[in-house]
């Protein structure tokens, strides 16, 4: 279990560990709606799309993954940016 979240090795396709920006502010929260989360290709383009002066923080992420109420969220792993 990762961050409340189960991964089944079966179905690896369906959430993946990616690299992307999240557009929050920075707090305790640790699960994020994906239209928050704008996934990157690379961790260094997600810190260079990163603006923590307009709360857009590079990240790693785990999902999408539809949660009890139908919607899809993204796992907080770790933050990129220093802020």
């Amino acid at each position: 279990m990762k961050g409340g979240l189960t991964l089944d090795p079966e179905a690896s396709q369906l959430v993946t560990r990616c690299w992307a920006v999240v557009s929050v502010h920075r707090g305790s929260r640790k699960r994020f709606p994906e239209t928050c989360v704008e996934p990157m290709p690379t961790a260094d383009a997600a810190i260079a799309h990163a603006d923590p002066a307009r709360h857009r923080h590079a990240a790693e992420v785990m999902g999408p993954s539809r949660s009890s109420e139908g919607l899809r969220l993204y796992y907080l792993v770790r933050w990129l940016d220093a802020t």
